[in-house]
């Protein structure tokens, strides 16, 4: 298992990279660019843009700019210095100023810049670093998305069960009926019609954010800190009554999918000649359900809820959105309207890796919830 998890851990860098450069090639093809948000700006001159664009290194090649993105090359030669000298500046542009490649860590002398060394540059609309961005929401969508993941995965288990269990019954129809009812609304219209019904008319739940303004401080701050340590069942329970309708929607939505992937796969478990032998041989029917039955059919599962973690993580961008939540789906499309490309890329990146990092972490449940698998 171990010499597996090497292995999966090395292949991901390929993986990795070429991700990277079909994110960045796919952002250049975008119409515009960083500098499209000063277009409709009269006061804004055509010099003043080339500096922006010179600013952010916008104005050379774009093999460069990738390049300096990634990490492979440096920042410090400058534009003039590849004119003046190509040949010699070129080889320059790979070199750190400790004289090694630019692409080894920094603390072998290697460079600082670039995404292979933590740093996906800076955005241009605050000139914050894209790390602390990034790191300043994902709290809030690891809070969302965990306790949507945690209910979301315990109501397809509990009603795929029953559904299989109750083949063609009457749990099975409502389930089912539930399911497809689910499926079909869009996310945008239940969203707002939760807020309608409970923060509107019924005034039970907020109808968005993360806190109450009023009485709690910003979330991620030292005084939101300080709260917690204080009164802690108030904070709490402020951030679970703002939890409510955005995991709500998130479940509602999305549920029908993985409750019909474990209704077909317990049906097809059950009708298998082992649970057979352990009714045959008086095994009580909830050991055969529970530890035979589901055991083998949470394969299917477990894939699916692989490719469903890079949804979460990005926040379910329509979810936080509607409900003005602070996470990385909301920052993904302030990055989109205000034509800050290197948060989206980095979005993207990070995306990215969450989602190599959940197959693999679907190959090692698989190992162990069917002792059959073996990576040797």
């Amino acid at each position: 298992m171990i010499g597996f998890i090497v292995r999966r851990l090395i292949g991901i860098i390929p993986t990795l990279f070429f991700s990277s450069l079909l994110i960045y090639s796919i952002l250049l093809t975008a119409p515009g660019g960083p500098e499209v948000r000063f277009a409709q700006n009269p006061k804004v001159t055509t010099a003043q843009i080339d500096a922006f664009r010179a600013r952010w290194g916008l104005d050379q090649p774009i093999p460069i700019q990738y390049c300096r993105w990634i990490g492979v090359c440096n920042t410090r030669t400058g534009t003039k210095q590849l004119a003046d000298d190509p040949v010699g500046g070129l080889a320059s542009l790979f070199i750190s100023p400790q004289g090694v490649p630019n692409f080894l860590p920094s603390g072998l002398g290697g460079g600082d810049n670039g995404v292979l060394h933590g740093d996906f540059g800076y955005s241009s609309t605050n000139g914050q670093p894209v790390v602390s961005v990034i790191g300043g929401r994902i709290a809030a969508t690891a809070i969302l998305g965990g306790v949507a993941l945690v209910v979301w995965i315990a109501l397809a288990l509990f009603s795929g069960v029953i559904a299989a269990v109750n083949r063609y019954g009457k749990a099975d129809t409502i389930i089912t009926i539930f399911n497809y009812v689910g499926f079909s609304f869009p996310t945008f219209w239940l969203g707002l019609m939760l807020i309608l019904l409970f923060a509107g008319t019924l005034n039970w739940l907020p109808s968005g954010g993360m806190w109450d303004v009023r009485e709690v401080p910003i979330f991620g701050t030292d005084e939101y800190t300080q709260l917690l340590r204080e009164r802690p069942v108030f904070v709490l329970l402020d951030l679970a009554r703002h939890l409510v309708l955005p995991v709500i929607t998130l479940v509602f939505v999305n549920i029908a999918g993985d409750s019909r992937f474990v209704r077909a796969a317990m049906i097809d478990a059950l009708g298998q000649d082992y649970v057979r032998t352990a009714r045959a041989k008086g095994v009580a029917e909830r050991r055969v359900i529970v530890g035979h039955a589901l055991r083998n059919a949470l394969l299917p599962v477990v894939t699916n809820v692989a490719l469903e973690l890079p949804f979460l993580f990005t926040g379910a961008i329509v979810t936080e959105t509607i409900f003005s939540w602070p996470g990385m789906g909301r920052a993904y499309i302030e990055a989109v309207s205000e034509y800050d490309y290197t948060v989206l890329m980095g979005i993207l990146v990070v995306t990215a890796l969450i989602v190599v990092l959940a197959n693999l972490l679907a190959d090692i449940v698989y190992a162990i919830v069917d002792p059959r698998i073996s990576y040797g």
